[in-house]
């Protein structure tokens, strides 16, 4: 990446049902940004009663998966017989390591009433080291979280460590997570000792030095002094970022690897039902893709 910021708007995918999926990451602007390989904003979207969503049983390597809402509710489980709701403010941390299988759906009591669903989907590579972990799954409340304030700005620590605090989430390499609301004309320094950053606009709009940044839209930098951000208008944001990655990754479907021969392992497991079931949501799985 480029020492100066660089804007990246994303492309836009229609799911059904009015469900709306932008992708910012992975970009021809940036493959990554810290262990950041992978960013999603989804909705918001609109589910009617007896409507919701329904992400089969799937696999992934390589990476931790983390999804944060800022509203309704999707229930996660997986192969190593983990269930847990995820509410806004929460963390539903999956360690994928050497493999793990998840699902996501709208659970029964939201699914019955209809909800509103909007949040972003972020993937973190492993480091190399760490790439075959054992997988793990971590739920944490939001009261768990470290809080921030600044003038003018109310930040939640989501992971990693930033102005002096560090969040519980267990991560495996340098980095951060945040929540920002800044308010009109607020001015936000970066948080110090990590190298490379991004930073995107979910609500208002950012001046970041000479760039603006407005909704849906995010900005990414690599190494130099990073200017500060000052809100236009009142903003909700997401910052990230950390340490650069430990090499280059392949991204395959659901899989994060240093090889394209771990990932024709991971392809091959899969197809061959080696990763595992699971439990409560075993009739159904993703196949895998052709292409």
């Amino acid at each position: 990446m480029d020492q100066t910021p660089r804007l990246i708007e994303g492309r836009r995918h229609d799911l059904g049902d009015g469900f709306t999926v932008r992708r910012l990451l992975p970009a021809l602007l940036a493959r990554h940004v810290g262990p950041f390989v992978f960013f999603d904003h989804m909705g918001p979207a609109d589910f009617a009663p007896g409507k919701g969503m329904d992400v089969r049983p799937h696999p992934h390597i390589g990476l931790a998966t983390i999804t944060w809402l800022f509203e309704g509710s999707i229930r996660h489980r997986d192969s190593l017989g983990s269930l847990a709701d995820i509410r806004p403010g929460e963390v539903n941390w999956m360690t994928s390591g050497r493999g793990i299988v998840h699902s996501e759906r709208t659970p029964p009591d939201e699914r019955r009433g209809g909800q509103r669903l909007h949040g972003i989907q972020l993937w973190v590579a492993l480091p190399r080291e760490d790439a075959e972990v054992a997988p793990e799954f971590h739920h944490h409340s939001a009261d768990e979280l470290p809080r921030i304030d600044r003038d003018g700005a109310e930040l939640l620590l989501i992971a990693g460590t930033a102005y002096g605090e560090r969040s519980p989430v267990k991560v495996f390499a340098p980095m951060f997570l945040i929540e920002a609301h800044l308010a009109d004309g607020a001015t936000l320094e970066w948080p110090t000792g990590h190298p490379e950053r991004g930073v995107y606009v979910v609500d208002g709009e950012l001046a970041w030095g000479e760039l603006a940044i407005t909704a849906d839209h995010m900005a990414v930098q690599a190494g130099g002094k990073a200017a500060p951000l000052r809100a236009r208008g009142a903003s909700r944001v997401m910052l990230f970022g950390g340490a650069p990655l430990d090499g280059e990754r392949h991204l395959w479907w659901n899989f994060v690897a240093g090889s394209r021969e771990r990932i024709e392992q991971a392809k091959a497991d899969w197809t061959a039902g080696r990763f595992g079931v699971v439990p409560g949501d075993d009739q159904e799985f993703i196949p895998l893709p052709e292409h």
